[in-house]
């Protein structure tokens, strides 16, 4: 498990992205500020002006008194209105740019270290852990901000009234504002990073019982998925009980300390009166200004409960930015002079896994076709996936031509080749974008020429809106050969000089897998395949072919 972090660092490091948006927050603090200050002083002129008609000294007249209350009135809300805006302008757009860091994030994990992370944990980091950074942006960094400097502003006005007043203001703005938030979060730091998990581990578990659905349904598995589905919502429950009993807590602290707070001013006014250091009027005017004045520090004591969550929302989104890559991008573009593939003596194993591969050694020469078969689970994916650079050998070297496959530019590397796998993914799109993904310049018939050599164009011509035709989330619209045939007419519009296929016809009947072996055997004469299989009519059209036994190959 990943180390955590104390508050204080995540929040220096969530500020830091705020840099480039730095001017707009200082207009939100300072418009923060002012509407706070405007706030306070409707309540607190009131007072002065109800002080003034009781006949009370206030060494400001009663019309002056009540203009500064319609005006403040005024201000408060177009300047309330103007905080607000910036402030959420500033969030959603560092909401955006943190989504950004987080592909690019995932992007270069990709695919090494995502094979073993659960997509719908992944899914709620990029959706609500994310999002719900945005109280910290728009409801956190402002705040804090105007909570110090209206505080500071506050006990002056305060201090100038009397110098008691002034420092009690100070003590309990600190003991509110501080003191309270930052211990009570300690206890209860803990639950917000249980909460974050436990929701992320029931997005996980829904969505794999979405996908399944089917299975579930066939193997009637359905009551024991919603009994796992209620207890991981009861678990759910139980978490952010926790939160929000904590949260109950800290507002009844806050309270008690604001009603102690006012209460001591009233004893202290009623002290200094009967020295004579102040008047009735002065008295009341502190009480008022004091109780008015609370806002941004309850504010502040508010964000407690709130912080506990963002906060192990940004530990779980820093994990994914700090998470280094096994497999790290080489940079640039360059020739390749010569695509013949050499495997050198490698050896491989997965993390908590034995040795997968051990001194495996494998020649193959620009435009020959070689087929790899073996047992499931004797490493023949891996092995394309150490040619392919998805990971790195631990011993030995993969080269293509004379560089090493660890030196050679990552994009080089992908254009070199292309990869047709049993399990194809499409988008929820048209068949015509899910083909031209692969060079999105291709026109519509370089898309139908690749349809007709992977045997399917006829397929999508007899559907409704032919190649506009949408296929459905994860292809749900097709059968599973349907969507292999679409792999394959990626593969023939990619064009790479090396084609490696792994189970390319394992969904196929056997009159479309030997159409396609036909336009395969026809079309990459020149082509260097490299093909994993199971059947030993796919491999018929390979000039070699070898058996991966006891972790090594074996020519047959």
């Amino acid at each position: 498990m990943e180390s955590r972090q104390s508050g204080i660092k995540i929040m220096l490091r969530l500020i830091k992205v705020l840099k480039p948006l730095a001017p707009i927050m200082m207009i939100t603090i300072s418009f923060g500020i002012l509407g706070f200050l405007s706030a306070t002083a409707i309540t607190s002129f009131g007072m002065v002006a109800g002080a003034t008609v009781l006949g009370f000294d206030m060494g400001i007249s009663l019309k002056a008194s009540i203009i500064i209350v319609i005006v403040c009135a005024i201000l408060r809300g177009i300047l309330r209105f103007i905080e607000q805006y910036s402030g959420h302008f500033i969030a959603f757009k560092i909401l955006a740019i943190l989504r950004d860091k987080v592909f690019v994030a995932l992007r270069r994990l990709a695919p090494a270290k995502l094979e073993s992370k659960e997509k719908g944990n992944l899914i709620s980091i990029i959706t609500s852990d994310i999002e719900l950074l945005e109280v910290f942006y728009a409801h956190t960094v402002a705040p804090i901000a105007i909570g110090v400097v209206t505080s500071f502003v506050i006990a002056v006005v305060l201090f100038k009234i009397n110098p008691v007043f002034g420092l009690l203001s100070v003590l309990f703005y600190i003991l509110i504002g501080y003191f309270i938030p930052v211990f009570s979060s300690k206890f209860a730091k803990q639950g917000g990073v249980e909460y974050r998990e436990a929701f992320a581990d029931s997005n996980s578990y829904f969505l794999e019982s979405l996908k399944g659905i089917k299975e579930i349904l066939l193997f009637d598995a359905g009551e024991e998925r919603i009994q796992n589905i209620n207890q991981k919502s009861d678990k759910l429950h139980q978490k952010m009980g926790v939160i929000k009993a904590h949260e109950g807590i800290i507002r009844a602290f806050t309270d008690i300390v604001i009603m102690i707070a006012i209460l001591t001013f009233l004893f202290v006014g009623i002290e200094l009166y009967k020295k004579g250091q102040i008047n009735i009027g002065q008295a009341l005017v502190a009480i008022v200004v004091l109780s008015s004045s609370f806002g941004p520090v309850v504010a502040l004591s508010n964000l407690s409960n709130n912080l506990i969550q963002t906060f192990a929302c940004a530990q779980r989104l820093f994990d994914i930015l700090d998470e280094a890559p096994v497999v790290e991008d080489m940079s640039g573009e360059c020739e390749l002079q010569s695509k013949d593939i050499k495997v050198g003596d490698i050896s491989f194993y997965y993390e908590n896994r034995e040795e997968i591969l051990k001194n495996l050694t494998l020649s193959i020469k620009k435009g020959e076709k070689v087929a790899i078969i073996g047992e499931s689970g004797s490493g023949k994916s891996t092995l394309l996936k150490l040619i392919m650079r998805f990971w790195n050998v631990d011993r030995g070297e993969i080269s293509i031509g004379d560089k090493n496959v660890k030196t050679i530019p990552t994009k080089t590397l992908r254009k070199s080749q292309t990869l047709v796998s049993q399990d194809t993914f499409l988008f929820n799109d048209t068949i015509l974008n899910n083909i031209k993904m692969v060079d999105k310049n291709a026109t519509y018939d370089d898309v139908v020429k690749a349809a007709k050599k992977a045997s399917i164009h006829e397929f999508i011509m007899k559907l409704p809106k032919g190649y506009d035709t949408n296929v459905g989330e994860l292809g749900g619209n097709l059968s599973s050969g349907e969507k292999q045939r679409l792999s394959i007419a990626r593969a023939f519009l990619r064009d790479s000089d090396i084609l490696i296929l792994d189970e390319p016809t394992s969904n196929l009947d056997t009159l479309n897998e030997a159409s396609i072996l036909k336009s395969i055997n026809d079309e990459c004469k020149d082509k260097t395949i490299v093909m994993v299989s199971h059947r030993k009519s796919s491999s018929a059209i390979c000039d070699k072919r070898f058996e991966l036994k006891d972790k090594k190959l074996v020519g047959i």
